[in-house]
């Protein structure tokens, strides 16, 4: 259903999921055994993987806290996008390389449920993309400190207020990882 002319295809984000980012991380095995099985699946699919990666003063590029968690592998040929913003299409090449695999759907995992997921989930929408966030394939860390719901509350209202996005020729939901369908239908 998106409004991107020509891009039929689904294609599996995989946003920071990354030693500095993934170390104080709500439920940080599941959600890696999680985007584990989607890889899998994609790779499986033949639905392209792309790998997103975070770089800024806490996470300083080719640091140990930059690299993405041992995991998870990326192959050689899945695209690495590197990002300096939350919106992982902003000044990067992710939108061009989208376009050159004819992918008008995202399937989205990773963290920060709270920052770069939620900025990217809407990027890609208000660019025309169909959005499917995996519910029980994001994650954030606990910021109560700060006055922040717990990381679980956090999760359970991304993935409440997610679910059934619509606007003009272009949808968002929320599905599990089992639920995930890259060839389309209902869950993904």
């Amino acid at each position: 259903m998106t409004t991107l002319p020509n891009r039929p295809h689904a294609a599996l984000v995989v946003i920071d999921v990354q030693n500095g980012v993934m170390s104080l991380s709500h439920d940080r095995d599941q959600v890696i055994a999680n985007i584990n099985t989607l890889v899998g699946k994609a790779r499986a699919e033949d639905v392209p993987v792309l790998w997103v990666q975070h770089n800024d003063d806490h996470l300083k590029r080719d640091s140990e806290q930059w690299q993405y968690v041992p995991e998870l592998v990326r192959r050689d040929t899945e695209p690495l996008v590197h990002k300096n913003y939350a919106d992982s299409f902003e000044s990067t090449e992710l939108e061009t390389l989208l376009a050159e695999r004819g992918v008008g759907r995202l399937v989205v995992t990773g963290a920060q449920s709270d920052m770069c997921i939620r900025a990217t989930i809407h990027g890609a929408f208000v660019r025309g993309y169909d959005v499917t966030l995996v519910g029980d394939a994001h994650t954030t860390e606990d910021l109560t400190a700060y006055g922040a719901p717990p990381p679980d509350q956090v999760i359970t209202h991304t993935n409440i207020y997610w679910d059934g996005q619509d606007a003009p020729g272009r949808r968002g939901d929320t599905a599990s990882t089992a639920e995930v369908n890259f060839a389309g239908g209902d869950a993904g």
